[in-house]
């Protein structure tokens, strides 16, 4: 079993994989810009009380899975971090503005699904389960 984290009050284990998608899909991302980003990812992440497990790109999407507290507020730490990797991005590499003209770097929407854990018809017959004498 993983070990789990926790804190005065609860454990907990809350992976989740986030998939981010430059906006209008412009292929802009290489291992330098990814470098980058991921950087600016771990810098703004303790804030919010989360912690980079992987990290991966394609030329117009990262691929990244977290764990995250339960107090975590994951949209907010989700449109803080998009906002100054955009804001950097475009200042340190401005060749990029030729792609995206004066476009946020990353588009508005994301793909965040939970991840980890047991099957969900495993914990469905778990829960079923108990109270159950054997």
């Amino acid at each position: 079993m993983k070990k789990m984290d926790h804190n005065a009050h609860s454990v907990y284990l809350l992976y989740y994989h986030l998939v981010m998608v430059v906006k209008y899909r412009r292929k802009v991302i290489d291992e330098q810009i990814s470098d980058r980003t991921k950087e600016i990812f771990e810098y703004i992440a303790p804030n919010y009380g989360i912690v980079l497990e992987e990290w991966n790109h394609d030329i117009d999407h990262v691929h990244v899975m977290f764990r995250a507290q339960p107090k975590t507020e994951i949209s907010k730490f989700i449109n803080a971090y998009k906002s100054a990797s955009s804001r950097l991005i475009k200042k340190e590499y401005p060749k990029i503005r030729e792609k995206l003209w004066k476009e946020a770097f990353w588009s508005q929407s994301f793909c965040l699904m939970t991840a980890g854990g047991a099957p969900l018809e495993v914990i469905r017959q778990y829960i079923e389960s108990q109270g159950e004498r054997h």
